[in-house]
C-alpha cells in the first residue's frame, strides 16, 4: 500500500498538502473526504484518524494526522529541497515560529470570516448581520498587520529569500477570506507582491487547481449538505457568533 491522503481541498490545511506533495512530484492517493457529506464521521475513515479531521494521512501501516506534522513527515521521508523546510538553524526557526503562531492567528481569523460571510447566512437562511461581518474583518485585520510586520517585513519570504512551508501555509490561508469575497491583498502592496512570489513558486496551475472548488463557494446551497451535519454546524456556528 502506497501513501495516502485524505483530503478536502476546501479545507484551506488540506490545500496546503495537496499543493506541498503536488509541487514536489511525492507519489500520493488522492482520497477525497467531503465533509460536507459528514464523510469524516464514518466508521471507515475513523480507521485513519480517531479525531474524524481531515487532513489524515496513511503510509501503509503508520496513520498521522494533523497538518503540519504531515507536513513534516512528508519534508522528512522525501528529502524535499532545504527550503522547505531549512536545515540552517535560524531559518528553520522562522518557519516553526510562524507554523506555531498562525493557528490562532491567520487560520482562526481567516476560518473566522469565511465562515461569517459564507456558512452563517447559509445555514441559517438569515441576511448577514452587518456588525458581526465587520467585526471578524477589524480582528483579521489585525493580524495581517502582525504578519507583514513581524513575518513578512522586507523579505521575499517569511524565512528569506526562498519559500518555505510557513509561506504555502499563510497564503492558503489567507486564499479562505478572499474565495469568500474579502480581497484582503487590495490596498496591500507587499502581501500582493509575496502573494505572486509565492504562487510562482509552487507553480500558478496547480495553486488555482487547488482552489477551484473554493472559488466555487459562491454557489454552494444547504442541499449539498447532510441534515444532520447542517444543523450541527448551525447550533456551533449560532454559538461562536
Amino acid at each position: 500500500m502506497g501513501l495516502e491522503l485524505y483530503l478536502d481541498l476546501l479545507s484551506q490545511p488540506c490545500r496546503a498538502l495537496y499543493i506541498f506533495a503536488r509541487s514536489n512530484n511525492i507519489p500520493f492517493e488522492f482520497k477525497r473526504v467531503q465533509l460536507k457529506k459528514g464523510q469524516n464521521k464514518t466508521e471507515e475513515f475513523r480507521k485513519v484518524n480517531v479525531l474524524m479531521k481531515v487532513p489524515a494521512l496513511r503510509d501503509g501501516s503508520f496513520t498521522l494526522a494533523e497538518s503540519i506534522a504531515i507536513l513534516l513527515y512528508l519534508v522528512q521521508k522525501f528529502k524535499t529541497p532545504d527550503h522547505w523546510y531549512p536545515s540552517d538553524l535560524q531559518k528553520r526557526a522562522r518557519v516553526d515560529e510562524y507554523l506555531s503562531w498562525q493557528h490562532t492567528s491567520i487560520h482562526a481569523k481567516g476560518s473566522k470570516v469565511f465562515l461569517t460571510k459564507v456558512l452563517l447566512p447559509l445555514f441559517t437562511g438569515q441576511p448577514l448581520p452587518p456588525e458581526k461581518l465587520e467585526f471578524a474583518i477589524e480582528e483579521l485585520n489585525v493580524v495581517l498587520k502582525q504578519f507583514e510586520e513581524k513575518f513578512l517585513q522586507d523579505k521575499p519570504f517569511i524565512a528569506g529569500s526562498e519559500i518555505s512551508l510557513a509561506d504555502l501555509v499563510a497564503l492558503v490561508d489567507l486564499m479562505q477570506p478572499v474565495c469568500a469575497g474579502y480581497d484582503l491583498f487590495e490596498g496591500r502592496p507587499k502581501l500582493m507582491e509575496w502573494r505572486r512570489r509565492v504562487e510562482e513558486a509552487v507553480g500558478k496551475q496547480l495553486f488555482q487547481e487547488a482552489h477551484e472548488e473554493i472559488m466555487d463557494v459562491k454557489n454552494l446551497t444547504a442541499d449539498q449538505f447532510a441534515p444532520e451535519l447542517m444543523e450541527n454546524f448551525k447550533q456551533q456556528l449560532l454559538k461562536q457568533f
